[in-house]
């Protein structure tokens, strides 16, 4: 989908306030995520109940580091994260030179919570 398929920000809004037919809410995230806004697509899939690309998403932000799409992921599939997985995104983080990353995602592995 072509960037002009993103809704605005209210018109964004509006629709994860309604409900949408599990395609259009998916079309949606597939445009987010084909624009690099990961974050904004968790909505849509959740909507969808696509929670194999969730899944899928939550594994990549593990492999890339990044703390923000993890953790709207796992909300995204009302499943918390584990310390486990904290501490395999805090070491990719870290080997990617993600240091505040790295750090966020240590201490949330020793508080055990997301």
């Amino acid at each position: 989908m072509a960037k002009s398929k993103i809704p605005g920000p209210l018109e964004r809004r509006h629709l994860i306030e309604r409900n949408l037919a599990p395609d259009r809410a998916l079309a949606i995230a597939e445009a987010y995520l084909q624009d690099g806004r990961s974050v904004e697509a968790v909505d849509f899939l959740a909507k969808a109940n696509a929670l194999d690309r969730l899944e899928a998403l939550r594994r990549e932000a593990i492999e890339a580091g990044d703390v923000f799409v993890f953790r709207a992921a796992a909300q995204g599939m009302q499943r918390p994260p584990d310390r486990e997985e904290w501490r395999s995104l805090a070491k990719a983080a870290a080997r990617l030179g993600k240091d505040r990353y790295a750090l966020e995602a240590t201490r949330q592995a020793d508080r055990g919570e997301d």
